[in-house]
């Protein structure tokens, strides 16, 4: 097949990603984007760009009829769906290519056939490949599949059988856990992919999650490129990938290849599709499922290989045959990738929203960097709040992880709250140094906030020091006709609040990534970013309902409900407004015994992170 101008129906690093290498090879690209994205760097690059709708993902890049319509306007003759949104729906690609469009992925029987986990797994069965035992039959009752799950026996994963991600996923450790379990997870698959189907399988205990790269031909060969090992997991979402896994040796690599790629020629397989399997403490694997696309963790397999896997994509959908036969692949180094999102890992991974003041990726020998930022950009709640991917590569597993926990102290990244520090603690804790992390490795080990240093108050007040010349007159900046007299600064980090006095002899060494928003000053230091709020001209907080009186938007959302009036006394605890963002619903609650005295916000509103929602007065 030919074709000349690709459209790629994503956004963000994936998108961007993808162009750069079309563009390397010689193709136009075209990019999507909604109101919320028009200023995307991804948008910036591409050759053209076409809108599709407002920012809401059902109304704009779920919305096969809009993209189409996109493809057919700028002339497009291929799509390429990234990962994600239509990545791995049968009925777009059979949409594409009954327009004549090029779908760079699989045959639309191919995402079918691996698109419910059920029949998935009962075809990978007859062929041949080691499954979990448990259960995927047609009665779907409650009482049928709490006899299944007796049958295979405690512990058991209750899981969706269309979708993924961790939603309507469930793990019974207890009998009397069953039904609730069942329930739970079929309303939550009910609601998340309009299915409630659900399976069972046997729970590996102290498992790895190991995935292998399969790539496949219209010409009939299959090969594979290595394994991945994903078993850093929170809420069942990859947290930290890496390859090769340190718990595969070669013989084991040959025989998961040999599964993954019998998975992938009995489904009639083309282009990249990865083969997800749980590995057991006693070497035996089992398979998960199939993901029929390009993986968020695929640099690092093109960093152990020296591949590119979206110039595989492209030779493959233009009728070539693979570059490389099974014996020619090559396994270089080690590669560790971390995900970098914006969300809170010490308050439940609450997702988090707002600009990305100042982006500064890391750069150096044997790291990358894949994102779709710049300064200004605006981390919205319609979609995924990841940040970058960031990689590092190296000879040997360790030279890998201490580049990438560099990287990771090199990146600047000021606004939202992120979860960078938290992945510097993951890489240098002593189970994944020593490559032993399983699934259970974030459900075991705790991570505690890090507590806000001396250093970090000092280095805050140092800064706003320096900085007040535009902001104090001269007389308050501590001078005067004799010897310079200290200067009170008071700053405030969530309820805690501390006077300053800093004297011109405190500033001489204040080099560190900041930025001053308003009242609020950022400041990154040893890799722990701290938001201060400068209340040395403010008037003294009330009491406290979120620091000063007021409970003030988390993240940018939608208020779903409003779960109290004004002049209603509210206790500690209470929920007075549920915002949505991100798909997640967020019970917002008051810190303390209250008397509501306004609310600002209606039911059905869109705001802004940091609104104040809601203004109460101590009971006291």
């Amino acid at each position: 097949m030919t074709f000349r101008k690709i459209l790629v129906a994503n956004r963000g690093e994936i998108a961007w990603r993808v162009m750069r290498t079309a563009k390397a090879m010689g193709y136009r690209t075209v990019a999507v984007h909604s109101d919320a994205d028009k200023d995307a760097p991804h948008v910036a690059f591409a050759d053209e760009a076409m809108r599709i709708g407002p920012p809401p993902v059902g109304e704009s890049y779920l919305d096969v009829k809009r993209i189409l319509y996109a493809a057919r306007t700028s002339g497009a003759d291929a799509v390429h769906p990234g990962y994600g949104f239509l990545s791995e729906n049968d009925a777009f690609a059979a949409a594409c290519e009954k327009m004549g469009l090029v779908f760079i992925g699989p045959p639309p029987a191919a995402i079918a056939a691996m698109g419910n986990k059920a029949a998935a797994k009962r075809r990978m069965i007859d062929a041949g490949v080691p499954c979990v035992p448990g259960y995927q039959g047609a009665d779907q009752s409650d009482a049928a599949l709490a006899k299944e799950a007796r049958k295979v026996g405690l512990p058991v994963m209750v899981k969706a059988a269309a979708g993924g991600g961790g939603r309507g996923m469930r793990l019974v450790e207890r009998d009397d856990d069953l039904l609730e379990a069942i329930r739970t997870a079929r309303t939550e698959a009910e609601s998340a992919f309009g299915s409630g189907e659900l399976i069972l399988e046997k729970a590996v205990v102290n498992a790895r999650h190991v995935e292998i790269q399969v790539f496949a031909d219209t010409h009939g060969n299959v090969i594979h490129l290595g394994e991945r090992d994903c078993s850093v997991q929170r809420r069942h979402q990859k947290v930290i990938e890496e390859a090769p896994s340190p718990a595969v040796d070669a013989e084991l690599r040959r025989r998961m290849g040999e599964a993954a790629v019998a998975a992938a020629r009995t489904i009639g397989y083309r282009g990249a599709g990865t083969v997800e399997f749980l590995l057991g403490s006693d070497g035996a694997f089992y398979f998960l499922e199939m993901n029929t696309r390009l993986q968020v963790e695929h640099p690092v397999t093109e960093a152990i290989t020296g591949l590119d896997l979206v110039e595989w994509q492209l030779r493959v959908a233009r009728g070539e045959t693979l570059p490389l036969a099974q014996d020619q692949v090559r396994l270089d180094g080690h590669a560790i990738e971390v995900r970098l999102y914006a969300e809170d890992p010490y308050a439940g991974f609450l997702p988090q929203t707002g600009r990305i003041d100042v982006w500064r990726p890391a750069d150096g020998a044997g790291v990358r960097t894949d994102h779709g930022m710049k300064d200004g950009l605006v981390i919205s709640p319609f979609y995924d709040p990841m940040i970058a991917k960031v990689i590092a590569h190296g000879s040997t597993r360790e030279e890998a992880r201490t580049r990438l926990s560099q990287a990771l102290r090199d990146t600047i990244v000021l606004g939202p709250t992120t979860n960078r520090h938290f992945l510097i603690r993951l890489l240098g804790h002593p189970e994944f140094a020593a490559g032993k992390a399983t699934t259970a490795f974030l459900g075991i080990h705790s991570f505690p906030a890090p507590d806000v240093s001396e250093a970090h108050w000092t280095l805050a007040a140092s800064l706003l020091w320096q900085q007040s010349a535009a902001r104090f007159p001269a007389p308050l900046r501590g001078w005067r006709n004799s010897n310079p007299e200290p200067t009170p600064i008071k700053l405030a980090v969530g309820d805690r609040e501390r006077l300053l006095h800093i004297r011109p002899d405190d500033v001489a060494n204040t080099n560190a990534p900041f930025y001053i928003d308003g009242n609020d000053i950022i400041v990154d230091l040893d890799g722990h970013t701290v938001r201060f709020q400068d209340r040395t001209y403010l008037p003294p907080a009330s009491a406290q309902a979120g620091g000063d009186g007021k409970l003030r938007a988390p993240m940018d959302g939608r208020i779903v409900s409003i779960k109290v009036d004004a002049g209603e006394k509210v206790v500690r605890g209470q929920t007075l407004i549920v915002l949505e963002a991100m798909k997640i619903q967020h019970q917002l609650k008051a810190a303390l015994d209250a008397t509501v005295e306004s609310i600002a916000v209606k039911e059905g509103q869109q705001v802004s992170n940091r609104t104040i929602l809601v203004t109460m007065a101590s009971s006291d």
